[in-house]
Formats: C-alpha cells, sequence, structure tokens
C-alpha cells in the first residue's frame, strides 16, 4: 500500500496560513504520536548526563521554562541519584530530551552549536530570534515556531512583530535592518544563497562575524525544525504551535 506524502500548503499571498491550514499543517506533523517513543530513565547514563549538561547551557541563553527541571536531573545526575522516573512531585524532563537521548552522541554535537549561537552568539538576541522565526514558519515547523515565539517575546519582540513575521520581508513597518534579515533567511530558504543587494544591507549593520554567524543560524534552525518534524515530536508546556502569536 502507498502511503499518501504529506505535502506542506502554502501560504496564501500574504504568507500566512488559514488558521485551518496551520491546524492541519500541525496535525500532519504530529500524526499519530512520536515516531519514536522517548526512554524511561532509569538512574544515570555518560548520554543523560551529556545531554542534562548542555540543555542547561541552552535553558539558561533562552531563559527557558526548563530551567528548574533540567537542572534537578542534572544535579541528581552529578550525585549519583535516581533519574527522571523516580523523581517524585518533580518536575519531568520534556520529551525532547528523553527521545534524542536514543542518539545521545548526536545531539550532544547538534546542541554544541546551539549553544554558541544563543549563548555566545554575535547576533543581538532579537536578530537572532527574527531569523529563527522566519525559518521555522518557512519549513512550517509547529513545534520550532511555537518554542521561539516564546523565546522571542522574552526578548521584546511583540505579538503584531511576531504575526507579522509570518508575512514575511515584503510586509510593511520593518526597518531596513530588519527586513534584511528576514530576507537573508527566505533566501537561503529558497535558494541556498543571500542576493548582493540583502547582503549589502546587512553590511552595513553587521560586522563580519555576525555576516558569518546569520547563515550558520539559519542552517542550524532548518536542520532543528527537521528532525522536529520527521520526529513528530509532541508540543508542550504551553507551545500551541504554529498557532502561537
Amino acid at each position: 500500500m502507498t502511503e499518501t506524502r504529506t505535502i506542506r500548503p502554502r501560504p496564501g499571498e500574504d504568507g500566512r496560513l488559514s488558521l485551518d491550514a496551520a491546524a492541519q499543517r500541525t496535525a500532519a506533523i504530529l500524526g499519530d504520536g512520536p515516531r519514536l517513543s522517548p526512554l524511561s530513565i532509569e538512574g544515570s547514563s555518560d548520554g543523560l548526563q551529556a545531554i542534562l549538561s548542555r540543555m542547561a547551557q541552552v535553558n539558561i541563553a533562552l531563559d527557558s521554562r526548563d530551567k528548574e527541571a533540567v537542572t534537578h536531573f542534572l544535579t541528581d545526575s552529578e550525585a549519583g541519584k535516581p533519574g527522571a522516573d523516580s523523581a517524585a512531585g518533580a518536575p519531568q524532563l520534556s520529551e525532547i530530551v528523553l527521545t534524542m537521548l536514543r542518539h545521545a552522541d548526536l545531539f550532544a554535537v547538534q546542541t554544541d552549536v546551539g549553544i554558541q549561537l544563543l549563548g555566545r552568539g554575535t547576533l543581538p538576541p532579537r536578530d537572532r530570534e527574527l531569523a529563527v522565526l522566519r525559518i521555522g514558519w518557512l519549513c512550517q515547523a509547529p513545534y520550532e515556531w511555537g518554542e521561539h515565539v516564546l523565546v522571542a517575546k522574552r526578548v521584546g519582540i511583540g505579538d503584531e512583530e511576531i504575526d507579522r513575521i509570518t508575512h514575511g520581508s515584503d510586509a510593511p513597518g520593518w526597518s531596513d535592518h530588519d527586513r534584511a534579515i528576514l530576507r537573508a533567511t527566505e533566501e537561503l530558504y529558497d535558494d541556498a544563497m543571500i542576493s548582493d543587494a540583502t547582503w549589502r544591507t546587512l553590511a552595513a549593520t553587521f560586522d563580519d562575524k555576525q555576516l558569518i554567524e546569520l547563515p550558520i543560524l539559519v542552517g542550524q534552525y532548518q536542520a532543528v525544525a527537521y528532525y522536529q518534524n520527521a520526529l513528530r515530536l509532541r508540543l508542550h508546556g504551553g507551545n500551541v504551535g504554529l498557532a502561537a502569536r
């Protein structure tokens, strides 16, 4: 029996998905649940330690709502105490951590890039989140979009701007600088290249490190969208997916 391939719905002329289309996309991505079940943690492991230590750094950089849970399990793991499933009443680790523990070494290395971009990156947080949200929307990745809407609000990006990101770089109201970040993200997604005109605008405000960092940031979060979508990771903790604003 041939299975019908999931086709990403096309946004309208204004760059947006209708609420129905967004709901259908989210349902198609999430499917009947995760393709790989999260692991149940019994005690500590080298793989868990590697992931927790990195996720702690990511959560600090993003001021994440998961900070408490990761810190709890990291502390217990370092002390040799039992792990997630035996910690009665403790906050639970997110499903992404317990799923990616299936390939802990790879996830740890991939997360190292995220730590560099989030914790030691040269792009201002606002610029970073404009790019991350735009690539998350272009990929129509419910998990990534919903998570980074929460992050974007913490760095000062308002509801109206978040909604405008779904329209893209052609929407009225952007500064030249913001428009260039969004357009560069769109060009990388469409053409794996940044046009000369967009590059000149970016170069007027970005230094050399930032010019190098932007395409790497977009590529990193396109990869994150790929594995989150492909593994059908479920939304958690206030993440409402593509409906988030």
